[in-house]
């Protein structure tokens, strides 16, 4: 049994903590909002704290899914972080999605601290964090990724170690590049389908089966064609991970202009008030066109 506490009870935390108690360890959890850390305690048979050094207090994991570097930083430094908390030796893994230049910073005061950070942002979204079937990339010193990966297996189906620390959070702007044209791509097809007339669920089930395929079509037609968009990852923070993408491209000088025309969809689905819808509502911005 492992000492752990999990800070951030998001869509993906909240069951993602419920995992790790459920395995039999001892979980201690912060929720910026304290009324859904209690609800976890209750639910699940673990402890709730009121700060996250409360939380990293004799913890010898601490696993953060937060929302942005912001919020990060928040959760990690000053006289309530939980980097204050934490005993020598402590291993923090941070699954939020943020830039790898916080994730450098941390690990460099982490360092300093005599303790450990690992970034490791996931994807698989709310289902996978639900049947901890996550995806889970990885950077920081391999000796720490070794301690990290036999708890964060509990949640996922892969977990791998990319590299140094900031190469987890850039696997993950690959991820999140790469998500962006094939979400487009679907919506473009399905749009096609239905002004020629044809049935998108029969397109489907026959292009699904050769090149076209994808996860985004297995998982996400069906819902497209009903006008249902209340299933994953939300625009609003879709277009948090591709600012931080185009952000690290013209630092790094990639071209990414398929993402940034993206990234632009993503704006006018927010115009429409569809910020908290998931990302496969570019299909409901070329339908309402």
């Amino acid at each position: 049994m492992t000492k752990i506490a999990f800070l951030g009870l998001g869509v993906m935390g909240y069951p993602m903590a419920g995992h790790l108690q459920a395995a039999g360890h001892d979980v201690t959890v912060y929720n910026r909002t304290a009324a859904k850390a209690d609800k976890w305690a209750k639910e699940h048979g673990g402890q709730s704290a009121s700060t996250p050094a409360e939380a990293a207090k004799g913890a010898d994991l601490i696993m953060a899914c937060v929302g942005n570097d912001d919020d990060l930083r928040s959760v990690c430094l000053g006289e309530d972080g939980a980097f204050s908390g934490m005993t020598q030796g402590a291993l923090f893994v941070d699954h939020t999605t943020v830039s790898s230049k916080v994730t450098q910073e941390l690990y460099a005061v982490a360092k300093s601290q005599g303790l450990s950070f690992v970034d490791a942002p996931v994807s698989g979204g709310q289902a996978g964090a639900e049947n901890g079937q996550l995806s889970i990339m990885c950077g920081g010193d391999q000796a720490d990724y070794d301690r990290a990966e036999p708890i964060m297996t509990i949640y996922a189906k892969l977990c791998r170690r990319i590299g140094d620390s900031g190469a987890g959070q850039l696997t993950k702007m690959a991820n999140q590049i790469a998500i962006a044209g094939l979400v487009q791509g679907l919506s473009e097809a399905l749009h096609f389908a239905t002004k020629a007339g044809l049935d998108g669920r029969d397109v489907v089930e026959v292009i699904s089966q050769g090149a076209a395929g994808s996860w985004q079509m297995a998982n996400r037609y069906e819902t497209m064609l009903d006008d249902h968009f209340e299933h994953g990852f939300a625009v609003d923070w879709m277009r948090k991970d591709l600012g931080i993408c185009l952000d690290t491209a013209n630092e790094n000088g990639a071209s990414l202009p398929i993402t940034a025309l993206v990234d632009q969809f993503y704006k006018d689905v927010q115009k429409m008030g569809g910020g908290r819808w998931d990302t496969s509502s570019l299909y409901k911005r070329l339908q309402s066109t």
